[in-house]
């Protein structure tokens, strides 16, 4: 039967499935080059492990016994000592910071993440209101990129910490507006693969950055922030011109001829023939698409079904960021090669998106994250062993397990998120849950210097805090092989009836 002589008005789900039923791949490209934000994104969330390291110092007399015997060169002369490497290779021995107080030490890097929670509050909304997926992520990429070429000016540890608040608060929607919108420009049959390109390029972006930390090891850490600021400032550009906005959101916002448009061009790149009416394309009435920027939180709060899983999923997510967080923080408290350590935690990261690549499409989100968070504490518990009872070789297997763990929770809580929410909320939500992982890893630090003279206050605290916060899973329902909703009222009927929703 014809589209001409169906009664029926087709949905957003319909026409998007319809637009991807040919056999090219070409459709892909966009949602693939708006995945490789990530990449950035990791590069500036990590960015200060090396900038902000305090480098070695060497005696610059081997044969002065004061100068040996000492931890620390802040009570020794300063023509008794030099550092390894050249003084601009890092903030603290730039700015003679090795004898400050940890709070200004610090400060920079707190407030990057401090800079991500205001973020995430203030910009999260307009990706659903006024501004939507698209636009939101450009503005995202360019201010982080211009806050990161900031830094190479900065003269001190004031404005340098500025500049990273700056880029932190840009960063905030940066992921939230890429994942949204790869996976809302491709049909259902690649929803999920999209998603696992997304972590991969996150990985990428991490194991990149200890390869141009080291190629810049000799050179001012300002060159670390112009190398991966600039081409993150290029690729905004590509993503204005040649990504789409999303027509899910064009729909809801009842902007239905451009929506059409993009649907075409869809259709067109996957070698589809356009048959379909697109008169008969459902489009929402003007007061449900109106949103301001608050409105979305009160659309959430203000319906029983999604305050419980919101808070549900956001309670397990700060569970999960302490423990992802606050594990490799220890990685510059082992002695070991910084550049080394840091790549060997980003591979870490390559076998958690290969899980979660085959958890997503076969196995439960309920039963994967209570299974991963309950694992991961318990692993994070059994450190707190003494050397006597479990080898220390087998207490860093077992941390590894423990992050990996937390790791693929991390990426089946963002899938999980996109499904449990429909279009016209579905980025404020996903902004709300990365602002409880980014909250976690606020407190992690804190937990670490403390854990140093005893361990429970981090792995103890890490494990019991995701294996509880993981049991709040129960109180959300399954989603896997769903279709996913695009306004609250579709959703509330879903969730009125179920059976309806099976495949």
């Amino acid at each position: 039967m014809s589209d001409e002589a169906s009664p029926l008005l087709l949905s957003i789900d319909d026409m998007i499935e319809s637009c991807m039923t040919g056999h090219r791949m070409l459709h892909l490209l966009p949602s693939l080059l708006v995945t490789i934000v990530w990449i950035f994104d990791a590069q500036q969330t990590f960015i200060s492990v090396f900038t902000d390291a305090e480098p070695k110092w060497h005696c610059q007399n081997p044969n002065d016994p004061i100068c040996i015997s000492s931890l620390s060169p802040c009570n020794l002369d300063k023509d008794s000592w030099a550092w390894d490497m050249p003084t601009d290779s890092s903030v603290v021995s730039e700015w003679d910071l090795q004898c400050s107080a940890p709070a200004l030490v610090s400060l920079p890097a707190s407030a990057f993440f401090m800079g991500c929670l205001v973020g995430g509050l203030l910009l999260s909304t307009l990706a659903d209101s006024i501004f939507g997926r698209k636009r939101l992520l450009v503005f995202s990429c360019l201010a982080m990129s211009m806050a990161g070429i900031s830094a190479v000016f900065s003269p001190n540890i004031w404005i340098y910490s500025a500049t990273r608040f700056i880029c932190g608060f840009s960063r905030a929607t940066v992921g939230t507006c890429a994942m949204v919108l790869s996976t809302e420009i491709v049909g259902k049959k690649w929803r999920e693969i999209v998603s696992i390109v997304s972590y991969v390029c996150f990985t990428l972006g991490f194991l990149s950055l200890p390869m141009i930390a080291y190629l810049c090891r000799m050179m001012s850490w300002r060159f670390l922030y112009l190398w991966t600021s600039i081409p993150s400032l290029c690729y905004a550009a590509l993503v204005y011109f040649l990504v789409p906005e999303s027509p899910r959101w064009l729909l809801v916002r009842g902007r239905k001829d451009e929506a059409v448009q993009t649907l075409k061009k869809i259709a067109t790149l996957n070698g589809n023939l356009i048959t379909s009416n697109f008169s008969k394309l459902q489009c929402f009435d003007e007061p449900t698409c109106k949103t301001g920027m608050l409105s979305t939180m009160k659309m959430l709060w203000e319906r029983k079904w999604a305050r419980k899983r919101l808070t549900a999923i956001m309670t397990i997510s700060f569970g999960v960021g302490l423990s992802y967080f606050g594990m490799p923080l220890n990685v510059g408290n082992l002695g070991s090669n910084l550049y080394l350590s840091v790549a060997l935690n980003a591979v870490a990261e390559f076998p958690a998106t290969l899980l979660t690549f085959f958890l997503v499409g076969k196995i439960n989100r309920r039963s994967s994250l209570l299974a991963l968070t309950t694992i991961s504490g318990i692993c994070s518990l059994f450190c707190l062993m003494n050397n006597d009872i479990i080898p220390e070789r087998v207490q860093m297997v077992i941390e590894v397990v423990s992050f990996f763990g937390a790791c693929t929770c991390c990426d089946i809580i963002l899938i999980y998120t996109i499904e449990l929410f429909p279009t016209c909320v579905r980025n404020s939500a996903l902004a709300l849950i990365r602002q409880a992982l980014v909250l976690g890893g606020v407190l992690a630090p804190v937990l670490v210097v403390k854990g140093r003279n005893n361990k429970f206050w981090s792995f103890g605290v890490f494990g019991l805090a995701i294996f509880c916060c993981g049991l709040f899973t129960v109180c959300l329902p399954e989603t896997r092989g769903r279709t996913i909703c695009d306004t609250i009222e579709e959703e509330e009927f879903k969730e009125a009836n179920p059976a309806r929703d099976e495949n």
